[in-house]
């Protein structure tokens, strides 16, 4: 996974929309949405649930 695609996966982890995301991050809301499909094909996620899980796992955001 590319530098990048950490911080798209960290940040929609953590509740942000893709608009959020993109905003946080200066990019358009399609890059995120690349960038999620791209975490999704690299990891087998087939949901942003998935992600959030495997986030939460890892460690790359806390369990509220």
């Amino acid at each position: 996974m590319t530098e990048r695609e950490g911080e798209v996966m960290r940040l929609l982890a953590d509740g942000m929309t893709s608009k959020e995301a993109a905003m946080q991050l200066q990019i358009s809301i399609r890059t995120v949405e690349s960038h999620r499909i791209n975490i999704s094909r690299k990891l087998g996620f087939s949901s942003i649930a998935d992600l959030v899980r495997y986030a939460i796992r890892k460690g790359i955001v806390a369990h509220s």
